[in-house]
């Protein structure tokens, strides 16, 4: 198997991780980077594509569960083009709702996808329409989805993914190049980033929470090495207007293309793609790590970072947008491996993976598929459920 498709990472900082509220990245950087003894967690890729095009690990299958211009199967909704983020809510019938977004202008939006326990599509249908551009997003808590504008005018959209609906802006979440948010449910914050060159990585804080009608926003200054662990504090910016576009520019720290946005146990790991980073900010001591960087790897599995999400066993799974179209996981054993890759989608990008709420199944994009119309993917199998 080539070098690419599997290589061991570390050495990004001198000092032990401590990342998320057990600690789970600890040590993760302590040995040199060489050529991984082994497969990743999942094992190989197969050597041949399934039916639907994709590269799996043995015991793992695929299905489609839409294509951009068809009518979803088992609904009577067309499905968008250009699907981009995504995330999947529970039902209080034990089902779930996958949410994905429409990369396009005019009427982005969002459609949604609704699933029986059993996994069967029982319908789908539009949760937003009449916006532009909508990239990525994130899910809340209390069970919305938080779409965001990809432009430079953007906003953020709130939308109730459990059925047919339009979507309410929120301002106060800022008006710039939105690509994706996170939500901490324990500090009650959500973390932006923004898809420019000289993009910033911004903080909201409700002023009543869960209401995102309004509150404080913020921007990142970094303060020392990223690559030893560095510090973030928080500069106060208008929401009415990009943050490089405002009076205190100068304070706050340039994040070039800020892409993928995911919180997860204490941790808000976010991508950006000029520079091919992930990265990793722990909430309880605002320690700023990368966790990843394409440049110190020459011969990585993993470029073009993309939208970016956590499984139940804490491995980072990040979409590729190009290079060879294939999904990505970092694992705690110092290793970047590919998990899947979609084949023959030359001028595409993956986007939108999400699990289902039991671990179970993973959702993902290929955003312009072979002809320029988008496929949306279901991969069913053996996820790990627990960290090792």
């Amino acid at each position: 198997m080539h070098r690419r498709h599997f290589l061991r990472f570390t050495a990004l900082g001198g000092g032990a991780l401590a990342l998320g509220s057990l600690g789970f990245w600890r040590n993760v950087y302590a040995t040199p980077p060489r050529p991984a003894s082994g497969p990743g967690p999942y094992g190989l890729m197969a050597s041949a594509p399934d039916a639907n095009g994709l590269l799996l690990p043995r015991g793992f299958t695929s299905r489609v569960i839409a294509r951009s211009g068809d009518v979803v199967p088992g609904s009577q909704h067309p499905w968008h083009m250009a699907p981009d983020g995504g995330a999947c809510f529970r039902m209080p019938d034990g089902g779930w709702v996958y949410a994905s977004n429409s990369e396009t202008s005019p009427d982005g939006g969002v459609s949604a996808v609704r699933f029986s326990p059993r996994g069967e599509v029982k319908d789908a249908y539009r949760i937003l329409s009449g916006t532009d551009v909508n990239c990525a997003g994130g899910p809340t808590p209390w069970g919305t989805w938080l779409s965001c504008e990809e432009h430079p005018r953007g906003h953020v959209w709130e939308c109730d993914p459990s059925r047919p609906g339009q979507g309410v802006k929120r301002p106060a979440l800022g008006t710039f190049t939105h690509e994706a948010v996170a939500v901490d449910p324990v500090g009650r914050r959500l973390y932006l980033t923004e898809d420019t060159s000289d993009g910033r990585f911004y903080r909201f804080t409700p002023a009543k929470w869960p209401s995102l009608d309004s509150g404080t926003l913020e921007a990142a200054r970094v303060v020392g090495d990223v690559f030893q662990g560095a510090k973030v504090d928080w500069v106060p910016v208008s929401p009415e207007a990009p943050a490089s576009e405002q009076p205190a520019a100068s304070e706050s720290t340039v994040f070039r293309g800020g892409e993928g946005c995911w919180y997860d146990g204490g941790v808000v790991y976010f991508t950006t793609k000029r520079d091919n980073r992930v990265w990793a900010l722990t909430l309880v001591s605002g320690r700023l790590e990368v966790l990843y960087d394409a440049a110190r790897y020459p011969g990585s599995p993993l470029m073009g970072v993309d939208n970016v999400t956590v499984s139940r066993a804490r491995e980072v799974f990040v979409c590729e947008d190009g290079d060879d179209m294939q999904l990505c996981l970092l694992t705690p054993d110092r290793k970047v491996t590919p998990f899947l890759q979609v084949v023959g989608h030359p001028s595409s990008e993956l986007a939108g993976a999400a699990f289902s709420p039991d671990g179970r199944r993973l959702y993902l994009s290929s955003q312009r598929g072979i002809d320029g119309r988008g496929i949306t993917f279901e991969v069913t199998g053996p996820f790990r459920s627990q960290a090792a």
